[in-house]
């Protein structure tokens, strides 16, 4: 791979269309205001990140996650823009715009996860390879669909379908985004058929070929053909590290602030980062401040800043074996050890402590039910459309998706697209509408 054809500004959906207007903003620049200012952006506030929507205390959404994790790669694109065109100093591509086509991507990459935090991935994909779901098997694979989509459901390649489908009433190209900054977002850049039966792929069957298009077009090399598995466009490295920096750290933050761990155990975390002369500065710095949220928060910046250095300089030192499509890993694996093992220490405690935790498995209990139940609803519906009580649910559903497609695979992901794009609060409203639990107001 090359960085000149990397970074294309080429729009998807837009490719037969060349402008004379120019902008002040690069096309980069466009792709983050166009994801802000949009309709799925803006519900991520009402869906969980990982504890219950906020009561008295205000925890991480995941719009708030998204928005942090967007500020941290700005931070790492810009940083590798500068140590690549030291190091490319005659090179055509575009370097300077790396920032804003990570943080673009980095604030997109959510965009397709369902309500109620992760266990909401999973509600979708067991409804169909354990529960009611399992018996659509048969006659979506004679028809040629790909099961395999369902029982392994993926945010990632929800939000890649999101971004990209024509949905009805839309316009072509979905969100016409650059082709560099929906490359980059693709995490896991192959089939669902090559997930191992788990939720780790990168498109559905039914933008495959579009995505193919797409990284063919930036030269990113096609490592299998059937089923489908590209190389990771360099990029995705930088949004993988923003969130892996940000989900871990600022889960320790949060638990701090629900009194899930205590101030000394969330200082020891962190202080862990540090050695010797640094370690003891920022010790010192605790003095300044008495308000211990105060000091949690100083020293969950100062990490942060420390694993932006840290995942820049990696990807600067593999940047070869990532070109060539070699480097197997994540950044936040190849960073120093000191602080690979400070980090392992949080993921390990978050895992024992945190993510175990009432509240959250409380949420997760949630989710299974609702969405597990909401779908099973929905897919008779498909099913039986001339029914009466059929009729009335399909008419819950935007106009935007088609639950009267011809095949059963399209059909199925129209239902997908409505539950997994609701909000925790409109998931729940509506579930006690159908079980005569809740009415509106009259």
């Amino acid at each position: 791979m090359n960085w000149e054809r990397l970074l294309s500004s080429v729009r998807f959906g837009m490719e037969a269309y060349r402008s004379e207007k120019r902008h002040d903003r690069t096309e980069y620049q466009r792709d983050y205001d166009r994801l802000i200012f949009s309709s799925p952006f803006r519900r991520l506030q009402n869906k969980t990140q990982v504890f219950p929507l906020p009561g008295s205390v205000f925890v991480h959404n995941r719009l708030t996650h998204s928005l942090e994790v967007s500020s941290v790669g700005r931070s790492l694109g810009e940083n590798t823009a500068r140590a690549l065109r030291k190091r490319y100093p005659d090179s055509p591509a575009h370097f300077e715009e790396m920032g804003a086509i990570v943080s673009a991507a980095c604030l997109a990459h959510d965009l397709g996860n369902p309500p109620f935090g992760h266990s909401g991935e999973k509600a979708i994909s067991t409804f169909f390879s354990e529960g009611r779901g399992s018996v659509l098997r048969e006659q979506v694979e004679r028809e040629g669909g790909r099961w395999s989509d369902f029982t392994c459901f993926e945010g990632n390649a929800n939000a890649v379908r999101l971004l990209m489908h024509q949905f009805k009433g839309r316009r072509k190209g979905g969100f016409a985004l650059t082709y560099s900054t929906l490359a980059s977002i693709v995490k896991y850049p192959y089939s669902s058929q090559l997930s191992g039966g788990k939720n780790k792929f990168g498109f559905f069957a039914s933008e495959e070929a579009d995505y193919r298009s797409i990284a063919d077009e930036l030269g990113i090399p096609c490592l299998n053909d059937a089923p489908v598995r590209y190389a990771r466009h360099p990029l995705v490295y930088l949004v993988e590290a923003a969130d892996d920096i940000c989900y871990q750290i600022m889960d320790i933050e949060d638990a701090h602030k629900l009194r899930l761990i205590s101030t000394d155990k969330a200082k020891d975390l962190f202080l862990d980062f540090f050695e010797g002369e640094k370690r003891q500065r920022r010790f010192d710095n605790l003095n300044f401040v008495s308000d211990l949220n105060e000091q949690i928060a100083y020293l969950r910046s100062s990490v942060i800043g420390l694993l932006v250095n840290e995942c820049s300089e990696a990807f600067m030192k593999h940047e070869e074996a990532i070109l060539s499509g070699e480097f197997n890993g994540t950044l936040i694996k190849s960073i120093s050890e000191n602080a690979q093992q400070a980090y392992r220490q949080c993921s390990d405690f978050a895992v024992a402590n945190i993510y175990s935790s009432k509240d959250v498995l409380d949420i997760e209990l949630a989710g299974y039910r609702i969405i597990g139940f909401l779908l099973e609803k929905l897919s008779d519906a498909i099913q039986n459309p001339t029914h009466t009580y059929s009729q009335l649910l399909l008419g819950r559903i935007p106009e935007q998706y088609e639950p009267e497609a011809d095949d059963l695979y399209s059909r199925i992901q129209a239902i997908v697209d409505y539950v997994s794009g609701m909000t925790d609060i409109y998931a729940l409203d509506l579930y006690r509408k159908i079980t005569g639990m809740g009415l509106p107001a009259i």
